[in-house]
C-alpha cells in the first residue's frame, strides 16, 4: 500500500510539474505572440507615415519647378507617394503652417523671404542647410539698354518702359522686395503683379521686338542663357547681395520622415547643374520627363544626396 502512495505521489507530482511547466511555456509564448503583435503593429504604424504621401508645393517659377519634379521623381524611386500642388509662395507658407502641406523646396534667403521667416519662424521648420549657395536677385533689362545700367537711373529713363516694371506673382517675396526698393529709391515706377510666365513671355517679346523692358529677375535661371540680359546696379543693396535658397517642411515632418529629411539636408546644386536640370524640365514635353532624363545622367549626384 505504501509502495502504491508512494507511485501515485509521484506520478501527481510529476503531473503537477508537466502542468506548470505547460502553463509556463503558454504564458512564454503568449508573452512572445503578444510582443511580436505588438513589434508588427509598430512595424505598420511606420510603415504608414514613411510610405503614405509627401504633398510638396509647387510654385510657377522656373527652377521651382525642375526641382519638385525632380525630387518627386526621386521620392517615388523610393517608393514614397508624392503629391505637387501648384500654389503661390504665401498660400505655401500658410500650407505648411497648418500642417495641410509637407515641403516648400524654395526659401530665398536673407532677404527675399525673410518676411515668412519673420511671420513663420515658429511654426515652420526652415532648414539650416541650402541647396544652392550662390544665387542673386535684382531688377534686370536687355543688354541693348545701353541708357540703364543702375536703378538710379531708372527715373530718368521712365518713358522707355511707360513708367512700369513688370512683375510676377504678387505672392512671391521678390515682389514685396521690389515695392520696398521702388519706395527707397523714389521711383516713379508702377509693379505690375502677373505669373513668372507672365513676365518671361513680356520680356522675349520686347526682346523680339528690341524694346525696353524691366523685370525683377534671379539667377539660377533658363532666361539668362537664352537672352543677353543684365542686373542692373543695387547701390543701397535693397535686393541684398548674395541669396542663399533653403527648404521648409511642417512640423513634424522630421519625426514622420527622417530618411527623406535627412536626403533633403544632403542635397546640394551648383549653377550648371541646376542650370541643366531646368533646361531638360523645360525642353520636355512633360516636366517630369525632363527631371527623369536628368536624374539618368546624374545618378553619382543623386546617390551622394540620398545614400
Amino acid at each position: 500500500m505504501y509502495k502504491l502512495k508512494k507511485e501515485l505521489s509521484l506520478s501527481l507530482s510529476l503531473l503537477m510539474v508537466a502542468v506548470l511547466a505547460a502553463c509556463g511555456t503558454s504564458e512564454g509564448e503568449t508573452d512572445s505572440l503578444q510582443s511580436s503583435e505588438e513589434s508588427e503593429a509598430e512595424s505598420n504604424d511606420e510603415s504608414e507615415v514613411n510610405n503614405g504621401e509627401i504633398m510638396i508645393s509647387q510654385i510657377s517659377w522656373a527652377e521651382n519647378i525642375a526641382v519638385t519634379n525632380m525630387w518627386k521623381s526621386i521620392l517615388e524611386d523610393k517608393g514614397y507617394e508624392v503629391e505637387l500642388s501648384l500654389m503661390e509662395m504665401g498660400v505655401s507658407m500658410a500650407a505648411l503652417e497648418s500642417g495641410g502641406l509637407d515641403v516648400n523646396l524654395e526659401v530665398w534667403l536673407p532677404v527675399q523671404d525673410a518676411n515668412y521667416l519673420d511671420q513663420y519662424g515658429d511654426s515652420v521648420n526652415f532648414s539650416e542647410e541650402t541647396w544652392f549657395d550662390n544665387a542673386k536677385v535684382g531688377l534686370v533689362v536687355p543688354e541693348y539698354v545701353e541708357e540703364v545700367n543702375s536703378i538710379e537711373d531708372l527715373n530718368e529713363h521712365r518713358e522707355l518702359f511707360d513708367s512700369k516694371i513688370i512683375g510676377l506673382d504678387a505672392g512671391a517675396g521678390t515682389m514685396e522686395v521690389t515695392d520696398e526698393l521702388i519706395k527707397d529709391y523714389d521711383l516713379d515706377f508702377d509693379l505690375l503683379a502677373s505669373s513668372e510666365p507672365a513676365m518671361l513671355g513680356e520680356l522675349e517679346s520686347a526682346i523680339d521686338n528690341e524694346e525696353p523692358i524691366v523685370v525683377p529677375l534671379w539667377t539660377p535661371h533658363w532666361v539668362f542663357s537664352a537672352h543677353d540680359l543684365k542686373f542692373l546696379d543695387d547701390p543701397q543693396k535693397i535686393y541684398g547681395d548674395v541669396e542663399k535658397i533653403h527648404h521648409a517642411t511642417r512640423q513634424g515632418f522630421e519625426e514622420d520622415y527622417p530618411e527623406v529629411s535627412e536626403w533633403f539636408k544632403n542635397w546640394k546644386m551648383d549653377d550648371e547643374e541646376i542650370g541643366e536640370l531646368i533646361e531638360y524640365v523645360e525642353s520636355a514635353e512633360e516636366p517630369i520627363d525632363g527631371a527623369e532624363k536628368w536624374i539618368e545622367e546624374n545618378q553619382d549626384l543623386i546617390d551622394e544626396w540620398v545614400n
